[in-house]
């Protein structure tokens, strides 16, 4: 996805607001009034909830070039659903609702690339809720295969686990059994989905 940053005039940059966060440090809360945009310059964030047993859940995580408010900032109910955390020492850049107005009017070239922002945005979000549909931690497994072209690499077991919004027991468990069916290939971090 291209830097929006890198599309402002020198007049707009003057509306961007820098800051820079620890690793650890909650950006926004759960419940916080989104009242800007977010663009990642450096470092890795994540929005979490966490459920009523305590089980976190994980929303999105964000690595540079990635936006986050876009989808809050001007709703009606602009209220963050998970809390913003800085994973590393991070800088965010935000932009507030009134001069992100100002910016959509004077820079076309901005407007149209923000908007296909969002259209990727709504194309994931439409993705991770059909994922969800899925009662069976196999059939969600599987799609979650089929949305990255039948092949899946992963840092870790934990992080593939979130990513799907299963627990990692029941993802480990299920690798091994598929394995076993000969469904899944798994070598060095990547599990690939075997063709008839």
């Amino acid at each position: 996805m291209e830097n929006l940053l890198n599309l402002l005039s020198e007049e707009e940059r003057k509306f961007v607001v820098t800051k820079h966060f620890r690793a650890g440090t909650i950006i926004s809360s759960e419940g916080e009034s989104c009242s800007s945009i977010g663009a990642v310059v450096s470092g890795k964030i994540k929005i979490v909830s966490y459920s009523f047993e305590g089980d976190e859940i994980v929303f999105n995580t964000l690595i540079p070039n990635d936006i986050y408010g876009n989808n809050l900032v001007f709703s009606s109910d602009n209220k963050y659903k998970g809390n913003v955390i800085s994973l590393t020492d991070s800088t965010v850049c935000f932009i507030y609702k009134d001069n992100l107005l100002k910016i959509f009017k004077n820079n076309e070239k901005f407007l149209i690339a923000y908007l296909a922002y969002q259209s990727e945005f709504s194309k994931k979000l439409n993705s991770q809720i059909k994922l969800l549909s899925f009662d069976s931690a196999e059939e969600r497994f599987l799609f979650y295969l089929h949305l990255h072209q039948n092949k899946i690499s992963y840092k870790s077991i934990t992080d593939l686990a979130n990513a799907i919004h299963l627990k990692r027991e029941t993802l480990s468990r299920l690798i091994t059994e598929l394995e076993k069916k000969h469904i899944i290939r798994r070598a060095s971090k990547e599990i690939v989905l075997i063709k008839d």
